[in-house]
């Protein structure tokens, strides 16, 4: 099996959130690379310890999200847990989206909230290879209108 590469992301306010249930899926994510923006990868790795392998991005606001969205276009992350803050606004909103799309356009396995995150980690498709699909969105900008 080849080693998928998890991206853990929080925003401030949900960053405890997301602290508290990388502690309970700890085993689950130890074989795996993590990849996460700037303070929530340094968060992490000071609560999970040195056993744990996580590259820190630059912060969200400062580019992190971008990072992360060119990753999952290079195709080198398999699965995406955004614990993002619907109730707070974003200075980088834009970014924001523009990861969320980049992640359904490259058909990642993701994750908004604990619960989403909790099925994808308890996945038969967590510890096997699986072979994420990219659609060709191009296909749809040719149909024809009046379908």
């Amino acid at each position: 099996m080849t080693r998928k590469t998890i991206a853990l992301v929080a925003h401030d306010h949900r960053k405890p959130d997301l602290l508290n249930w990388a502690q309970l899926h700890q085993q689950r994510l130890l074989p795996y690379q993590l990849v996460c923006t700037g303070t929530t990868g340094r968060l992490l790795q000071e609560h999970l310890g040195p056993d744990f392998q996580i590259r820190c991005l630059k912060s969200g606001p400062l580019g992190g999200d971008q990072q992360l969205g060119a990753l999952i276009a290079e195709q080198t992350i398999d699965l995406l847990i955004f614990l993002w803050d619907p109730m707070q606004p974003q200075p980088h909103d834009v970014d924001v989206k523009a990861l969320l799309r980049l992640a359904v356009v490259y058909n990642i396995p993701t994750a908004c909230n604990l619960s989403t995150a909790d099925f994808l980690v308890h996945s038969t498709c967590f510890d096997s290879d699986y072979q994420i699909l990219v659609q060709d969105y191009r296909q749809y900008s040719q149909r024809d209108p009046a379908l």
